[in-house]
């Protein structure tokens, strides 16, 4: 069945903490979207009722499993709308859906595609009136340590995360966690309590099923816990279209700032917000939020306490001013926890909750810095390592320990024997992947000074571990090619291509090196992704190195490949291929905007990018420019200083051999000034593609003025003609959807057809311009990627001296021979200037 995506809504009705059902003022509006069929609000109420019915009056202790499934969801619906107590467990897991059967003796045992298990007709237990849902407090570790939540405390946390998401009856988010999980519950309250619709399934955001579902559905929405954004990138997930896509959450575990940064910037161009958040099912699900605007200023910040609540610190948990453990309090603070069925007759226990979170606040917002406790969250599962500690030492080694990190779970042993024992005990019991997992042994386990186990020394030992190569990994890592490209010994894991002053020839030869780590092609915007989330990322895709006959290559750097061959080839009479030089300029301007536009941080972090970009390029060309001239008088003065426009004539001569450089210098520094201007940074942030356009309509004007529609012999060598092209460039680098680049597309043809007058110099700068725009890679032999990376790399010493090294051979017939020979040279003298080079960029990085 095909679905109409959801229509825009009127204004929400008010949200208030009662029934998390939806009720009558939402009626036939859909509520769930299941095996193609949707469910209006009405009618979920009555299978709801319906499902209560079959149960009988009396209240019971219900367990559910929390599969992402209409029976089990209308299961779990029915015991908490009608009165009852849902124990709610993961799906597919026997051993513990027995262990909790055994543990908690539930009187209604609801399991997927099976009849419910109605064990008696009134409860074993004494319930609390307040009691409503029952939910493990360490995700997955099978710990029979549960939360006591009350009806209240779901129905107003579902109102605050409906209230700060601003949910209408127009949104629909689709599932991508389990509905055992609080995160995943939470997604489901929030949007029945705002009369909007939720998409069942159990699909992962690695299958195509599931993006075909999502537009199917018109999806507005979904969460993510960190490594579903690992998943995403390594996935494709950046070159999908989805139009109906307007909110992305993020909780369950800390996101890599760097990881913020980026997807809040790639969602920001592509329509969408990531809303950062953090949360515990102590408190039902969330407690705080980070608002869309602030997360790429705020990327380590969970935000501000979600409404109705309240964030504090307790200085006194930790030595360092500022910081203190994070304590929570409001409606949807849990009752207690829950360790034996006699518990579940207990009332409030609590009325804040001590998160065992470090934090400190800055303008408002508050930070995780640390934890204090013995829990861990590692993939958006919660840890409880006390409990797997003492399983690893009742059956493998009796003085095991256990830490964890963000990444993984560490393990330390007094013996290797156990080894692999360790690692599938702590897989199956945690439910995180065998690579996530980490194991040492050593001959003494630290221990403090009163003899208890030092894991604050355990944990420094954790961090280092997972700074070295795991096993198995390549000795030549990701960041290792980053040092020897950019010249930057100094890069640090948090560190982007773009954050390191990477220009477009530096960006040639990395992706070029990256293909070997990413043999399936690059990571969509690598190049604003730090060097950890790359290792991460190749971790994911690839065990080792991994060749291929063909590898997939970014489009800009074979077309970089392509025009500077049209271009010697050209020259030197081999054949009549002109406009190489012009697609040059539009991929140089779409590369500024690929980094220069792209450095984090205010106007003067992104003029300190492109300043180091901008003198990567003059110095060598003055360099050579500036030796030719003194040893082979070629050249005067205003060639070398590139300020030949400003005071020569418009007859061609020699002078004119270097009008492209001389025109990428000044179109550059002209976007960069602009760019540059505080107000005007601002501007270009919020509406990059806007700001863009609007650059383009100055250009084309200028252009228009100039000369009209076609340009003549000479003029088509002018900076303020061919600036068009540059800005052309930065417009389809600033296009993220399929309607800006088409628009894109027609200004491109509008503005190129007839500026030459020649249709052939005309279908290679458009057509190698289309390419870019709609193509981001072509696959490519191995052989020929890696000649097309040595090329593009080089383009722009080739241009350079090609000039002096071509004519004689020309002359003599050699035309082949001069074209290798021009490559050879330009290839070689990029070689010899590259550590100058990389030093003048390093330079004013540096530089405040």
């Amino acid at each position: 069945m095909t679905l109409t995506p959801t229509q825009p809504a009127p204004t929400r009705p008010a949200l208030a903490p009662s029934p998390v059902l939806p009720h009558a003022a939402f009626g036939d509006a859909p509520a769930v979207v299941a095996d193609g069929v949707a469910i209006s609000h009405a009618d979920l109420a009555a299978r709801v009722a319906d499902r209560a019915a079959t149960w009988g009056p009396a209240r019971r202790l219900v367990l559910v499993e929390g599969a992402n499934q209409l029976d089990s969801l209308v299961a779990y619906l029915a015991a908490l709308q009608h009165g009852h107590v849902a124990l709610v467990v993961p799906d597919a897991r026997a051993s513990q859906l027995e262990a909790m059967v055994a543990a908690y003796d539930p009187d209604i045992v609801c399991t997927t595609d099976t009849p419910d298990d109605v064990r008696r007709p009134a409860s074993a237990h004494d319930l609390h009136p307040d009691l409503a849902l029952l939910l493990s407090t360490s995700g997955t570790t099978g710990s029979p340590k549960l939360v006591r939540l009350s009806r209240d405390n779901v129905a107003s946390n579902a109102a605050a995360i409906a209230d700060y998401l601003a949910l209408t009856p127009a949104d629909r988010a689709i599932t991508t966690l389990p509905l055992h999980y609080c995160y995943g519950l939470s997604v489901l309250h929030s949007h029945l309590l705002a009369g909007a619709s939720v998409v069942l399934t159990g699909l992962s955001v690695v299958d195509e099923c599931f993006w075909e579902l999502f537009g199917r559905t018109g999806a507005t929405s979904f969460a993510g816990v960190p490594h579903t954004f690992d998943l995403l990138a390594a996935s494709g997930f950046e070159d999908r279209e989805l139009p109906t896509l307007r909110q992305v959450t993020q909780a369950g575990g800390r996101l890599d700032p760097d990881a913020v940064r980026h997807w809040s910037g790639f969602g920001r161009g592509r329509g969408w917000d990531l809303v950062v958040m953090y949360g515990a099912t102590e408190a039902t699900a969330r407690m705080a939020w980070l608002p869309p605007d602030l997360a790429e200023e705020h990327p380590a910040a969970i935000g501000v306490a979600v409404p109705g609540g309240h964030l504090r610190l307790d200085e006194t948990a930790d030595d360092r001013p500022g910081v203190g453990e994070l304590v929570y309090s409001g409606p949807n603070v849990m009752l207690g926890y829950a360790e034996h069925p006699a518990d579940l007759a207990l009332g409030r226990e609590t009325t804040e909750l001590r998160t065992g979170d470090l934090a400190r606040c800055t303008d408002g917002l508050f930070e995780v810095v640390g934890r204090r406790n013995r829990y861990g969250k590692v993939f958006g599962l919660r840890i409880d390592l006390d409990a797997v500690e003492h399983t690893l030492r009742a059956t493998v080694d009796r003085h095991a320990r256990v830490v964890a990190t963000d990444k993984s779970v560490h393990v330390f042993l007094t013996r290797g024997r156990g080894s692999t024992a360790a690692r599938g005990l702590v897989t199956s019991h945690c439910g995180v992947p065998a690579h996530a997992v980490r194991l040492t042994v050593l001959d003494r386990l630290p221990v403090t000074a009163t003899g208890k186990p030092d894991y604050v020394a355990l944990g420094d030992l954790a961090e280092l571990a997972d700074t070295a190569p795991a096993e198995g990994a390549a000795t030549d890592s990701v960041r290792a090619d980053f040092v020897r490209v950019l010249g930057r010994p100094d890069a640090a894991d948090g560190d982007s291509f773009v954050d390191l002053g990477g220009d477009s020839l530096s960006y040639v030869e990395l992706a070029t090196r990256l293909v070997d780590h990413f043999p399936g092609g690059l990571p969509a915007g690598w190049h604003t992704r730090s060097i950890g989330e790359l290792e991460r990322l190749r971790a994911t895709v690839v065990d080792g190195p991994v060749r291929r006959r063909t590898v997939r290559l970014d489009t800009t750097v074979a077309l970089r490949a392509l025009a500077i061959l049209f271009v010697v080839a050209s020259h030197v009479d081999l054949v009549a291929l002109e406009g190489g030089a012009h697609l040059l300029l539009a991929l140089a301007g779409f590369n500024f905007a690929r980094f220069q536009l792209s450095a984090a941080g205010d106007a003067g972090t992104r003029c300190r990018h492109g300043l180091s970009g901008l003198a990567q390029l003059v110095v060598p060309s003055v360099l050579w420019v500036g030796g030719v001239a003194l040893l082979l008088g070629s050249y005067d003065l205003t060639t070398a200083l590139f300020v030949r426009e400003l005071v020569n004539g418009s007859e061609w001569d020699d002078q004119w051999q270097l009008w492209f450089l001389e025109s990428l210098i000044w179109i550059t520094a002209a976007a960069l000034a602009v760019t540059c201007v505080p107000a005007l940074h601002r501007l270009e942030r919020r509406t990059p593609f806007r700001f863009a356009l609007a650059v383009l309509a100055v250009a084309a004007l200028a252009r228009f003025a100039e000369v009209g529609l076609r340009a003549g012999p000479t003029e088509r060598y002018t900076t303020l003609v061919v600036a068009f092209f540059f800005v052309l460039g930065w417009a389809g680098a600033r296009a993220s959807t399929t309607r800006q680049r088409l628009l894109v597309t027609a200004l491109a043809a509008a503005l190129t057809i007839g500026f030459f007058g020649q249709p052939h110099r005309e279908v290679i700068v458009l057509g190698g311009f289309l390419l870019m725009l709609w193509v981001p890679h072509v696959s490519l032999p191995s052989w020929l990627a890696r000649a097309a990376g040595i090329l593009a790399g080089a383009s722009l010493f080739i241009y350079l001296t090609h000039w002096q090294v071509y004519p004689a051979l020309e002359d003599s017939g050699h035309q082949w021979l001069a074209l290798v020979a021009s490559i050879t040279v330009g290839v070689a003298y990029g070689r010899v200037v590259r550590p100058l080079h990389q030093a003048v960029g390093r330079a004013i990085l540096r530089s405040r």
